[in-house]
This record gives structure tokens, C-alpha cells and sequence, in this order.
């Protein structure tokens, strides 16, 4: 039997709760926040780049920054594993309606394969 979230791991920028990634794996999503591994404070690109080279969708609230990123990824060829924007209206003080909402999300892709491939973006709706 092959698992349905395959592919679909997720490292959770700064911005966004680190309790959200605890929920998240309690809930069998396979969710790392920066803040958990200690690389807060890295820009941007590093984040991403580091995300793309664990083979993980970067989830983020950053959105403007991080569309220009993957533009800017996709014309050089830079690996990128796809970023998933998080919107406001899903706040911090309550992370587990945000866990909720990225399983919701993993779990209506996982019946479409390779929907969600390198320099994809794609937005949480709420």
C-alpha cells in the first residue's frame, strides 16, 4: 500500500507557530518548523533552498517574497519543492485550526500524484 502523503512534507517558516508542526504530526503529517531545527534568522532563500534540498514543500505567510523566489528559483534551475501560503486569516493563536487546514490540504491531493511538483505554489484556503 503506498502511502498518500508521500512527497507531501512540509517545513513551516518562522512566521508561522512551531506548535503548528507539533499538531501537524499528531495529526500524520510529516511537518518541520525552522524554529525547531534552529534556523531562524536565515533569509529567505536559504530557507527555501534548504526546504527544496529535505525534499520540502515550504509552508510560510510570506507570500510576496516568496512568489518572486520561485520565479527566481525556476529561471535558474534552482531546486524547489513547492511553497504553500498561509494566509492571515489562519492565525497563530490557533495553531491547530493551521495543522487542520495543511492536512485537509495534503489529503485532497493525495489522490493526484505529482499535483504538486517542483516550482508549484499554491495557497491554504480557510
Amino acid at each position: 500500500m503506498t502511502n498518500p502523503q508521500a512527497g507531501r512534507r512540509f517545513l513551516l517558516d518562522e512566521d508561522l507557530s512551531p506548535r503548528v508542526a507539533e499538531v501537524a504530526r499528531g495529526l500524520g503529517v510529516d511537518v518541520e518548523s525552522v524554529h525547531e531545527l534552529d534556523r531562524r534568522g536565515l533569509s529567505d532563500r536559504e530557507q527555501l533552498h534548504l526546504a527544496a534540498v529535505e525534499g520540502r514543500i515550504f509552508a510560510t505567510r510570506n507570500r510576496d517574497d516568496y512568489i518572486a523566489l520561485t520565479v527566481e528559483f525556476y529561471g535558474t534551475s534552482e531546486p524547489h519543492n513547492g511553497v504553500l501560503i498561509v494566509p492571515r486569516g489562519l492565525t497563530n493563536n490557533r495553531p491547530e485550526r493551521i495543522a487542520h487546514t495543511i492536512k485537509r490540504w495534503v489529503d485532497a491531493r493525495a489522490t493526484a500524484p505529482g499535483a504538486f511538483d517542483s516550482y508549484h505554489l499554491d495557497f491554504l484556503s480557510h
